[in-house]
C-alpha cells in the first residue's frame, strides 16, 4: 500500500506540473509573454518599456482576459503598432480561402503581374509562385508589378514568384536590436521550393497604394535602389518589419515586431508609409506610359 501511494503522489506531482507549465495563471501568462517580449521586442529598449515591463511584472491579473488586454497593451510598447494578440479562438480558424492566387498577363511583350497577399501552406505557396514563374517568358521589354491591396502575409511565395526580375545579390535585409540578416533570390527559392530562373533585364515598373502592407512592402523593398525600376501610386501602409509568431499555452498567438526592413541601398523601412517615385492616382496608366518611354529611348 505504502508502494502505491509514493508512486500515486509522485505521478499526481508530475501532473500538477504539467497543468502548471501548459496551463498557466493569468499572472503566469503575463510573466512568461513578458519575457518573450523583453528579449525580442524591436522597441524593448529605453524607460517606456522599463515602466511597462515593471507594471506587467508585478501585475496580478485574475482572469485570462485581464491577462490577455496587459500582454496587448506590453506588445504596444515592445513591438509597436506592427505587434498584437491573437486570441485562441480566431486563431485556430482556417483563413486559406481568404487569398487568392497572382495573375500574369503579356501583351506587346510587357507583363502584368498581380501579386495579391498570401496566407497558404507550402504547397500552396508553390503553386502560387509558379503561377507567375511558369508562364512568364525568357525575354521582355518591359514589366509591372502589382502590389496594391497587398496586405501582406508569406513574403517568401511573392518575392519567388518575382524573383527573375532581382539581381542575385541580397536583396532584403532585416535589423534586429542586436543583429542584422540578409536574404537573396537563391535562398527565397530554396524557401519556398520553386527552380531558380536566369535573370530577365528589362524596366520595371511597381504599383503600390496605402493597403500595402507588411510583406507586400517587403517585396517592394526588395526592388529598392535598382537603376530600370520606378514606382507608382500612393504611399504604403507602413508595416515595413518583420514579425515573428510565438504560440502561448492557451492557444493564443503573440505576433512581435522583432525587426526592421533593410534595402540593399542600407535605408532602413518600419512604421512610416513608403512614397512611391510617381504619386499619381493612374498608377497603371502612368507605368505603361513610362515603360513606353523607356522602349522607345532605348
Amino acid at each position: 500500500m505504502k508502494q502505491f501511494t509514493k508512486q500515486t503522489a509522485v505521478l499526481l506531482t508530475l501532473v500538477i506540473l504539467c497543468l502548471t507549465g501548459c496551463t498557466p495563471t493569468p499572472k503566469g501568462y503575463v510573466k512568461r509573454a513578458t519575457a518573450i517580449m523583453d528579449k525580442r521586442g524591436l522597441y524593448a529598449t529605453g524607460d517606456g518599456w522599463y515602466n511597462m515591463k515593471y507594471g506587467l511584472i508585478h501585475a496580478n491579473p485574475q482572469t485570462m482576459e485581464e491577462a490577455h488586454a496587459l500582454v496587448s497593451e506590453g506588445l504596444e510598447v515592445a513591438g509597436g503598432k506592427h505587434s498584437g494578440l491573437i486570441e485562441a479562438t480566431i486563431a485556430t480558424q482556417n483563413d486559406t480561402a481568404s487569398w487568392v492566387m497572382p495573375t500574369l498577363t503579356v501583351a506587346d511583350d510587357i507583363a502584368q503581374i498581380t501579386l495579391p497577399h498570401f496566407m497558404g501552406n507550402k504547397k500552396e505557396g508553390v503553386r502560387y509562385a509558379e503561377t507567375i514563374l511558369n508562364d512568364l517568358p525568357r525575354t521582355l521589354k518591359g514589366a509591372v508589378i502589382d502590389l496594391r491591396g497587398n496586405t501582406g502575409g508569406n513574403m517568401y511565395p511573392m518575392i519567388a514568384a518575382i524573383h527573375p526580375f532581382l539581381p542575385d545579390d541580397n536583396i532584403l535585409g532585416f535589423r534586429s536590436r542586436t543583429s542584422s540578416s540578409y536574404v537573396n533570390t537563391d535562398y527565397v527559392c530554396r524557401v519556398v521550393g520553386v527552380a531558380k530562373q536566369p535573370h530577365l533585364d528589362c524596366p520595371t515598373a511597381i504599383l503600390i497604394d496605402s493597403l500595402t502592407a507588411s510583406s507586400g512592402e517587403a517585396t517592394l523593398i526588395c526592388f529598392r535602389g535598382l537603376e530600370q525600376v520606378r514606382t507608382f501610386g500612393q504611399p504604403t501602409a507602413g508595416y515595413a518589419s518583420g514579425n515573428i509568431p510565438y504560440t502561448m499555452p492557451d492557444g493564443s498567438i503573440l505576433i512581435l515586431t522583432t525587426s526592421k526592413d533593410v534595402a540593399r541601398t542600407g535605408e532602413e523601412f518600419c512604421d512610416d508609409p513608403i512614397a512611391p517615385d510617381s504619386l499619381t492616382e493612374t498608377p497603371l496608366a502612368d507605368a505603361l506610359q513610362w515603360l513606353k518611354d523607356k522602349t522607345m529611348v532605348e
